[in-house]
């Protein structure tokens, strides 16, 4: 099958010539990643374009003494998601307060310089998280701009305690230069902009005085393009509405399988992305299962439990299928 590049990519193509040094290909490795296709026809070539990322990276890390691990980090659970905001919002708090990983948290700005995954529990299933560098110019490595357009989304934590609106503008702005957009972006910059993840804002300290005014004032602005939640780390407030409110801003479901005559196995979740197929949920169950896929039973979504479905049929979340080949 062919490629069928856009225009724009080799566009970009040709930056990858001039580059002068690894950050600069892997950042324009990256662009050729966001604005190719996906399909068939470009497997093999963004399988080549991840490959040379991985290599520039591991170099990159070795010239300056730096553990991989704080560069790229392997994405595991349902879904990664990046924390990010500007300096003392409370992401390492946060981070530390419903993970299983111990990011340094203090009273003083820049205390967190790499990046600190951790797993987050939402019900069944787990979401990882991963504490990150304040967005502020002086603590923005290259690798932080990779990790952030490869994550699945972003949670933008602020302060309420101190201008949050200033604070939104900034941490849009910060990502803006990285070319990435949250939100719709201004024409003038719409085709500079090549990773648009999904984003979620975090409102933190509620607790403090006036947190509930400033976080209306977000909501205000800001709840028409993004979902708007409030929080308090350290009070652990409102923290169960925010996984929940995480959860659905990923636009994913989870599906369950069982064998004629046993029970479901809800303890082995499959992961899809919101408004997946039969046949979807056949092939990650098992690459060949979508061809040999012979028939289904459905429990959930469908009009009557166990009733037979169609391989076009959009799988809800909690669905309960079973496959026949």
């Amino acid at each position: 099958m062919p490629a069928n590049l856009p225009p724009q990519y080799y566009e970009a193509e040709k930056n990858l010539r001039t580059a002068k040094n690894a950050t600069e290909k892997i950042l324009v490795l990256e662009e050729l990643l966001g604005i190719m296709p996906k399909h068939k026809g470009t497997d093999h070539l963004r399988a080549e374009l991840r490959t040379r990322i991985a290599k520039l990276t591991q170099q990159e890390d070795k010239k300056a003494g730096t553990h991989r691990a704080s560069m790229v980090i392997d994405k595991e659970g349902a879904a990664q998601v990046a924390v990010v905001g500007l300096p003392n919002a409370g992401k390492s708090q946060l981070v530390g307060a419903i993970t299983n990983a111990s990011p340094l948290v203090a009273d003083y700005p820049f205390t967190t310089h790499s990046a600190t995954p951790g797993m987050m529990e939402f019900e069944n299933i787990k979401i990882q998280l991963i504490d990150t560098p304040p967005l502020v110019p002086q603590a923005i490595e290259f690798w932080l701009v990779h990790l952030l357009r490869a994550a699945d989304a972003l949670l933008v934590l602020l302060d309420l305690n101190d201008a949050p609106l200033d604070q939104m503008e900034a941490v849009m702005a910060q990502l803006e230069k990285m070319r990435i957009a949250i939100t719709k972006p201004r024409p003038d910059i719409a085709e500079l902009i090549i990773a648009q993840p999904k984003a979620l804002i975090v409102g933190n300290k509620l607790d403090l005085p006036n947190a509930r005014h400033n976080l209306e004032s977000l909501q205000a602005k800001y709840g028409d393009q993004l979902p708007v939640v409030g929080i308090s780390a350290k009070d652990r407030t409102g923290l169960e509405d925010m996984k929940l409110k995480l959860f659905q801003v990923l636009d994913i479901i989870r599906v369950y399988t069982k064998t004629p005559g046993q029970k479901a196995d809800f303890n082995d979740t499959i992961i899809l992305k919101k408004g997946s197929t039969l046949e979807d949920g056949a092939a990650q169950v098992h690459k060949d299962f979508a061809a040999r896929l012979k028939y289904a039973r459905i429990w959930g979504s469908g009009k009557h439990d166990g009733v037979m479905a169609k391989r076009d049929h959009v799988l809800q979340d909690g669905d309960v299928i079973e496959l026949h080949l």
